[in-house]
């Protein structure tokens, strides 16, 4: 998109473009507001979306198998689901509605309000699990595909056996990181997850 373009004709530029495609709206969405945990709750479970819910980073009208799935086996035992997305506001418009069409249940999505927090990923997702952190709520497991989630992961201070790694669509190896565990898919995740209480 031409940078000679005002933000505002760029942003209409964009509605025009999402309407004719489906790919989103220029509205970014709102913020989350993090309630203070009570005590005894169980913890938020983070899940980044692209590239980890859905199968690549360009491929967002899709999800992986089985990854709702593993979303309602920590839901249903309680869980906080925190969907932690660095998406670009412009494409934001149409995801609440995507994750739920695809079975995800409802949780948190926390996603950057403009392009200053989706440039620097990292330090966007690391303040954001801060604020849940402040909040009182313990962070019960981390998923992610790429080196700034694992990055954001360990800034927020979440312990290494918390955090999973998903494999890149077409990789052989998952991306560097502090992680426990180098996932090829959501498969394996399920059958864990429905053979433990």
């Amino acid at each position: 998109m031409p940078k000679s373009l005002s933000a505002r004709r760029r942003c209409v530029l964009v509605a025009v473009l999402a309407l004719a495609t489906g790919l989103g709206g220029c509205a970014h969405l709102s913020a989350v507001v993090v309630p203070q945990a009570a005590a005894g709750a169980p913890g938020i479970v983070v899940f980044d979306v692209d590239g980890t819910l859905t199968p690549t980073v360009a491929r967002i009208f899709s999800v992986r198998p089985d990854a709702a799935a593993v979303v309602r086996i920590y839901a249903g035992r309680g869980h906080r689901i925190v969907y932690l997305t660095a998406r670009a506001p412009a494409l934001q418009g149409t995801l609440r509605a995507f994750l739920s069409r695809r079975g995800f249940p409802p949780g948190d999505l926390v996603a950057p309000k403009d392009q200053a927090e989706h440039a620097a990923p990292a330090a966007f997702k690391a303040r954001a699990l801060a604020d849940y952190l402040a909040h009182g709520w313990g962070i019960t497991a981390a998923y992610g595909d790429s080196s700034s989630d694992f990055e954001a992961y360990a800034r927020a201070g979440i312990p290494r056996e918390r955090v999973f790694a998903l494999r890149r669509v077409g990789a052989t190896h998952c991306q560097p990181g502090v992680w426990s565990a180098c996932l090829a898919g959501w498969e394996q995740q399920r059958q864990t997850l429905s053979t433990t209480p």
